[in-house]
């Protein structure tokens, strides 16, 4: 055995007449009786070389003497003979225990198994098991539906009318679509929705931003220039016929000219 229990107190009470080295001859003797399962060698020189305390063999000697009993098979302590058999016990039950455990558990397995004569045959007039058959909101495109409802199973959130219904007014106080609502969700694994959430975002109300191509095209259309042509003009050239060049700064010259004519008038 690899372990055994060691009470403090009750080895300091029956060792505490002994040398340092008697006391270390003791603890290299236990280890040894506990490790090996067995008698220790009767010969003390032959033990005292085990323990690594050759040239001490007076002091094994004084040890084996006081705390061990010489037999045929050799130096035994029946404190430690106990001890043993007392693990060994513990063994046994625990490996009896889990064979019982084991087979309780493959005789409960074998139980639900077994047919019986009371079990009714399976037909097509079984009631099929429950299921969610919400249908999509009006609007909302099959793809964003079923990327929703995948979000919402990972999620273990199951999707119910009331659950809809309350993302469908979110979305309605944000002004939103509902299908630009759960396209959100999905793009940001929410499994609901809420107005504040996206208050700075709005994809149902783009706002117009005039240095757009868009913007720039439709002011090139009114004033009868048309659309870019990206084949054969270049954008900043476009851009530039549409909104005209802006004009140059005044150079340091034309500066100083403007300010003597201010001074002179």
């Amino acid at each position: 055995m690899h372990y055994y229990q060691f009470n403090i107190g009750d080895y300091v009470s029956h060792t505490r007449h002994l040398s340092p080295i008697e006391d270390i001859a003791y603890r290299r003797l236990l280890d040894a009786y506990y490790l090996s399962e067995r008698p220790l060698n009767s010969g003390v020189a032959v033990v005292a070389r085990q323990i690594g305390l050759r040239d001490y063999q007076e002091e094994v000697a004084v040890v084996l003497d006081e705390f061990f009993k010489l037999s045929e098979d050799g130096w035994i302590s029946s404190r430690a003979d106990k001890e043993i058999a007392h693990f060994h016990s513990k063994i046994e039950q625990a490996s009896k225990a889990g064979k019982a455990s084991a087979e309780r558990r493959s005789n409960a397995r074998s139980t639900d198994v077994q047919p019986t004569n009371n079990q009714e045959p399976i037909t097509n007039n079984h009631k099929p098991k429950n299921t969610n058959t919400v249908a999509p909101p009006d609007g909302v495109t099959d793809s964003v539906w079923q990327d929703f409802k995948t979000l919402r199973k990972v999620k273990k959130a199951p999707i119910t009318n009331a659950a809809l219904d309350g993302i469908q007014r979110e979305a309605t106080k944000a002004g939103w679509s509902m299908e630009s609502a759960l396209k959100e969700c999905c793009t940001r694994g929410w499994v609901g929705f809420k107005a504040e959430w996206v208050a700075k975002t709005a994809p149902d109300k783009p706002q117009y931003d005039p240095d757009s191509r868009a913007a720039i095209e439709s002011e090139g259309i009114k004033k009868g220039i048309g659309p870019w042509n990206e084949g054969i003009e270049q954008w900043h050239a476009y851009k530039a016929k549409v909104r005209g060049k802006p004009e140059a700064a005044p150079s340091l010259a034309q500066l100083m000219a403007l300010a003597k004519q201010r001074k002179v008038a």
